[in-house]
């Protein structure tokens, strides 16, 4: 593809569709490998965003594409509910292994993590009976309506598209770069677990609620880490209640903060897990992944879809649990999010503006604030994001305030990874010229 030929579809995407889709690099893809994609004009961009956390094996890993390809050749979707096909049956068995908790568990099946969450949702209110789901502050669960109302932000994700599903409520959720000055750290923990309780009290009854919903480590809402006390806490409180504690690990899982899932740094077993983006190495898929007799409360056709665990999107979630554990991905998510903090580090005495780098595993961020180190600088985050698009690294925002700078990648060569941070030095220098 020539470079005519490529702004003839920037053209043409322009035209045909719409502009609510938002593009944060407008070159065009035409083939990837592992943490590198090159555009239509042979431009190589090293991928710190992989597809917003979606890429954890890397672009087009050999053993998903011989998965792929072999199963298209064989059948390309008998539909489940239809009739039966061994690797939606092998994806179950596989994920029931890997999440955490000794008991019996079930996994359903589905096509995105905003289809996971909300049928986390319905199997949680027809096992307990309950209507109320609880999600907390600064939390993203989705696009549909219901996950929506779950989903904290309101600009890009919620403004003019109400009315929003009922009886979901926001809990406080901790923030300890931004804790109250001259609060400590132990301090700020006790007021987030007593929030918390206050909660019960002041928003929504225990007795009224079905779930409480939460991301290990938040992701669009900035990759807040929370307390380990607090998570705990919460967990607690939801055993005590007969509440269903799930962890959506759409974004945190499958190897990216050095463990399989997110919630096993916090020693909480989850009752109910959802899971999709790198599930499948770009391939629509997610789960649910659960106690059985949790699961089992919903009817024979009750949950499902037409395209729910596709025969293709299974074999590339088989092989990719294969390489994680081949190519111990969580082990090599801790040594590159340990290489970024050391580099942050540096960044943090260099300019005034990086602050509040934070990581689990390899899923990493830091803040860009302005003079006083705390206020949010999302105009200078903006230009560096953008800057580094341009000059070949594929970067993301986040963050409520649109001022965190976040890190995707875990398949990546120490010198790809190298480069990539110097690229985004580049434009942190650049941007206080």
């Amino acid at each position: 593809m020539t470079k005519v030929q490529s702004e003839t579809w920037q053209e043409k995407r322009d035209r045909y569709v719409p502009k609510g889709v938002g593009n944060g690099n407008r070159a065009m893809a035409v083939s990837g490998r592992g943490a590198i994609l090159t555009d239509a004009n042979g431009n190589d961009y090293i991928d710190f965003a992989g597809a917003i956390g979606t890429m954890n094996v890397g672009h087009s890993h050999p053993k998903v594409v011989e998965a792929a390809v072999a199963q298209v050749e064989k059948v390309t979707h008998p539909g489940f509910n239809v009739m039966m096909y061994d690797s939606y049956i092998e994806v179950a068995e596989a994920l029931c292994h890997i999440t955490p908790g000794d008991f019996d568990k079930k996994a359903i099946l589905l096509n995105s993590g905003a289809e996971a969450v909300e049928n986390a949702v319905k199997i949680a209110r027809k096992a307990t009976g309950r209507q109320a789901v609880v999600t907390f502050t600064r939390g993203f669960h989705g696009r549909t309506n219901m996950t929506m109302a779950m989903t904290s932000k309101v600009k890009p994700y919620k403004l003019g598209f109400g009315p929003f599903a009922s009886e979901v409520y926001h809990a406080p959720y901790p923030y300890m770069f931004r804790k109250p000055e001259g609060m400590t750290e132990e301090a700020y923990i006790q007021w987030s677990k007593d929030e918390f309780d206050l909660f019960f009290k002041t928003q929504a009854a225990p007795e009224s609620i079905a779930c409480v919903v939460m991301e290990p480590v938040q992701g669009e809402g900035g990759f807040i880490i929370p307390p380990k006390a607090f998570v705990q806490h919460v967990a607690d409180r939801c055993k005590e209640h007969g509440i269903l504690f799930i962890s959506d690990e759409i974004q945190a899982g499958f190897a990216r903060t050095g463990e399989w899932f997110g919630i096993e740094h916090f020693d909480v077993v989850p009752d109910l897990i959802t899971v999709s983006k790198s599930l499948a190495a770009g391939f629509p898929l997610s789960a649910v992944v659960g106690r059985s007799e949790v699961m089992d409360a919903a009817a024979p056709g009750e949950l499902g879809g037409t395209y729910c665990g596709n025969p293709v999107a299974c074999k590339a979630a088989l092989a990719v649990i294969d390489i994680i554990k081949e190519e111990k991905l969580n082990e090599r998510a801790e040594k590159i999010g340990a290489d970024v903090e050391k580099t942050a580090e540096k960044w943090a005495e260099k300019f005034h503006f990086v602050r509040g780098f934070r990581r689990l595993g390899a899923m990493a961020a830091f803040e860009i604030v302005k003079e006083d180190g705390i206020t949010p600088d999302p105009e200078r985050t903006s230009s560096i994001v953008k800057g580094a698009n341009a000059s070949g690294l594929l970067l993301l925002s986040a963050g409520v305030y649109g001022n965190v700078i976040r890190f995707s990648p875990i398949v990546i060569t120490d010198d790809q990874l190298e480069k990539g941070l110097e690229l985004l030095y580049d434009q942190l220098a650049e941007s206080i010229k």
